[in-house]
C-alpha cells in the first residue's frame, strides 16, 4: 500500500504479529457466505503492514479448497471466537453496562463495528507500537467509532490500573472486561496480577471474558499443521510465544473472589452456530477454553 504507515517492530514481530494474523482471519471471515462476523476494517490493517501485505484477505485467496489448516481451520476459529466475544460484550451492554475495557486490544475494531448503546465508553489497552500502527490505519480509512473510544498505551505485564483510571475509567460503575488472545502470552505471575486488578476495579454487575489453554500441549499437538503452517507461511511461531510456565487456575480464583464462572470449549459454540472448527487428532484447539464470568457480590 503506497504511503502505508511505518511499521514498528513491535507490530511486525512476536505477539504483535499475531494481531495481523487475527485481522487477516477476520477479513476472510467477513467475505464468507456463512460469515459469523463482518469487519470491514480488518483488510485495511493487513494490507497496510509490509509483513502481511501479501496475506489472503478473502476466501478465494486461501489455498486448499476449504481445508487449509491456517486460514480455514485456525481462521474459522478466530472468526468464531470473535463472534462469541462480540455477543458477550453486547449482552453486557444490554444489561446496562456502559464501560468496556479491551485488554490487549490489538487490531480489534469492536469500537467501530458493534452496535453500542448511547453513552458507552470503550477503553483499548495495548502497547504503544500496536496502537500507533492501528491509529495510522484508522485515520487513513476515515473510520468513525460507534462509542467513546479511548486507546491507552500500557504494558499489561505490569501495573496499568492508575493509567486506566487516569483515562477516565470509573471503578464505581459496572465494566465489561475482555482479554481475547492475551493470557496465552503472559507469564503466570502477570496473569495473577491482571486478574487481581480486574477484580479490584470491578463494581457489582461487571463481566469478564477471556481465553486460556487449559494444559501444556503435547509434542504431537505442537507439531500439528495449524502451528507448523503458521510458522512456515507467515512466520508466526505460536508455541514459541506461549508462556511455558504452568498456568494459574484463574477461573477458580475468580470463583473464590465471588464471581460466577462458566468454562466453555470452542466446540460448544461450533455446535451452537452450526459452523466453526471441529475436533481432530492431535488438535491444537483441544485445550483452549473460553471463560465467562460475572461478579456476584453486591
Amino acid at each position: 500500500m503506497a504511503g502505508a504507515p511505518e511499521l514498528d517492530p513491535g507490530v511486525a514481530e512476536g505477539v504483535g504479529r499475531t494481531a495481523l494474523m487475527v485481522a487477516a482471519a477476520r477479513a476472510i471471515e467477513t467475505h464468507r457466505p456463512d460469515s459469523l462476523v463482518r469487519d470491514e476494517l480488518a483488510e485495511h490493517f493487513v494490507r497496510a503492514a509490509p509483513a502481511s501485505a501479501g496475506w489472503p484477505v478473502r476466501p478465494d485467496q486461501v489455498p486448499g479448497d476449504g481445508a487449509d489448516p491456517l486460514w480455514d481451520r485456525l481462521g474459522r476459529y478466530f472468526g468464531l471466537r470473535t463472534r462469541v466475544l462480540d455477543d458477550h460484550l453486547l449482552r453486557s451492554t444490554a444489561a446496562g453496562v456502559r464501560q468496556v475495557v479491551l485488554l490487549g486490544a490489538g487490531l480489534d475494531s469492536r469500537a467501530f463495528r458493534l452496535g453500542w448503546p448511547p453513552g458507552c465508553v470503550v477503553h483499548e489497552i495495548d502497547t504503544a507500537a500496536v496502537l500507533a500502527f492501528k491509529q495510522a490505519v484508522l485515520d487513513r480509512s476515515g473510520a468513525v467509532p460507534a462509542a467513546d473510544r479511548r486507546p491507552l498505551a500500557a504494558d499489561l505485564r505490569h501495573d496499568w490500573a492508575d493509567a486506566l483510571t487516569g483515562a477516565g475509567f470509573d471503578p464505581a460503575v459496572p465494566t465489561a472486561w475482555l482479554a481475547e488472545g492475551l493470557l496465552l502470552y503472559l507469564p503466570a505471575a502477570a496473569e495473577r496480577r491482571l486478574m487481581a486488578t480486574v477484580d479490584r476495579l470491578s463494581a457489582a454487575g461487571s463481566t469478564l471474558a477471556y481465553e486460556i489453554k487449559r494444559v501444556t500441549e503435547s509434542p504431537e499437538v505442537l507439531a500439528s499443521p495449524v502451528y507448523t503452517t503458521a510458522k512456515q507461511r507467515i512466520a508466526v511461531d505460536m508455541p514459541a510465544l506461549f508462556d511455558p510456565d504452568p498456568r494459574p487456575d484463574s477461573a477458580a480464583e475468580l470463583t473464590r473472589r465471588r464471581w460466577s464462572v462458566s468454562v466453555r470449549t470452542p466446540y460448544d459454540f461450533t455446535r451452537h452456530h452450526g459452523r466453526g472448527p471441529l475436533p481432530e487428532p492431535d488438535d491444537a484447539l483441544a485445550v483452549n477454553r473460553w471463560i465467562f464470568a460475572r461478579t456476584t457480590r453486591s
